[in-house]
């Protein structure tokens, strides 16, 4: 039994991609027979009771402009201090060069213990959007350098993303580690709910499930609706997610004329609706440049449905053309002649996503199983004196 420490600045009951991943990271380490101990700032102070693991938050406040993210600073925090200090650990793992991160580094520090990182997002374009500066977004990304370099390993969510943190200018070892997926079927009630609650009849149905942010590439998604809507296509299109461009994107719909086809369903918490959602789509449209390793994809997948992502995309590299999804050029045009297809043969679509389902999902059982041989590896060297403790010069 490992005592592992999963730290993360995105968690329940708000949830990001990377937030999921932390989250199943930890539900899945202890159902293997791990104890784990989830570090974040605080989101939630009602009854949180029922989760597996021991989640310890810190006072968080809300991001300027992202309301739905906290931020906060750990050690000023004396009840959590106090808390963390009665809670054994043998590694710690960080989902995040930031607050989170930081204070994982502390106590591998503190307590001499191994630290892995994982590698999740393209922060270069995060640091562009909030600064409009690309000096500031250089300057942003090698912080993040710098605090992959102070880690004991470091991990990527995909070859591609490990290319990212490369071109970042990250010159170490980086061990690849996808995301995995819980399996699982959708509840015909809960399909018959998301009918219902979107009117969406028979139709056939386009899905997006992420943030309401342009950096996901939504524009193209909006303009190859409307496009397929000029031409007399008939179907319904799902946004769920929320986020800081939740009303441009509004007024986008109706900018292009799509309100009466195009739905907003808002930040899904329940999982059965979810899931009903993937399951009801005809295909998941995520032509997002920026993810990496997106999870909605794999969930999709799981469900029977197909992806359209860009062709040579970070996030498309689980994806063969045509054959466990389709991969389209960062062009509505080339969305919409896809969709269309897709409309015009729902056979060989089905075709499709059920090799998605076959090719792309794979359990999280299986993805931690390596996790852990890797941990343990880490803390028997750590216990020899073997790791390069480089942090512990640098700080």
């Amino acid at each position: 039994m490992l005592r592992i420490g999963q730290f993360t600045d995105t968690f329940l009951p708000v949830v990001d991609g990377v937030g999921r991943v932390a989250l199943a990271y930890a539900e899945t380490l202890c159902r293997m027979g791990n104890q784990v101990t989830v570090v974040t700032p605080m989101y939630d102070t009602g009854y949180r009771g029922g989760f597996p693991f021991e989640l310890v938050d810190f006072q968080g406040m809300s991001l300027p402009g992202m309301k739905q993210y906290k931020t906060g600073e750990a050690p000023m925090d004396a009840h959590y201090r106090q808390r963390m200090r009665m809670i054994p650990l043998d590694i710690v793992h960080a989902h995040s060069p930031f607050m989170s991160g930081s204070e994982a580094l502390r106590l591998a520090v503190q307590r001499k213990l191994p630290l892995v990182a994982t590698f999740h997002s393209k922060y270069y374009d995060d640091f562009l959007k909030t600064t409009k500066s690309e000096t500031l977004a250089k300057v942003g990304v090698k912080f993040v350098v710098d605090f992959y370099e102070r880690c004991d390993e470091v991990w990527a969510v995909g070859q591609a993303t490990a290319d990212v943190l490369h071109e970042y200018g990250f010159e170490g070892e980086i061990q690849v580690m996808p995301n995995g997926v819980t399996l699982r079927t959708a509840e015909k009630s809960a399909i018959e709910e998301v009918e219902r609650r979107w009117g969406l009849k028979h139709d056939p149905m386009v899905l997006f499930v992420g943030q309401m942010n342009w950096k996901k590439n939504i524009l193209s998604v909006l303009e190859a609706c409307a496009q397929l809507r000029r031409e007399g296509q008939k179907f319904q299109l799902v946004l769920a997610g929320q986020g800081p461009d939740l009303r441009e994107i509004e007024k986008k719909i109706y900018d292009l004329d799509i309100a009466s086809c195009t739905h907003l369903a808002g930040h899904i918490t329940d999982a059965h609706l979810l899931d009903a959602l993937y399951s009801r789509a005809s295909v998941f449209a995520f032509p997002s440049l920026y993810d990496n390793a997106p999870m909605v994809v794999r969930e999709a997948a799981v469900m029977g449905t197909p992806s359209i992502m860009v062709r040579g995309s970070s996030a498309a590299e689980i994806i063969q053309d045509r054959v466990n999804g389709y991969l389209c050029e960062n062009d509505a045009a080339d969305i919409a002649r896809i969709i269309k297809n897709i409309l015009a043969d729902p056979a060989a679509n089905r075709i499709i996503g059920e090799k998605a389902r076959e090719t792309i999902p794979v359990p999280w059982e299986k993805i931690l199983e390596k996790a852990v041989e890797r941990y343990e590896r880490l803390i028997i060297l750590g216990r020899e004196g073997k790791l390069n403790r480089k942090f512990l010069r640098m700080i």
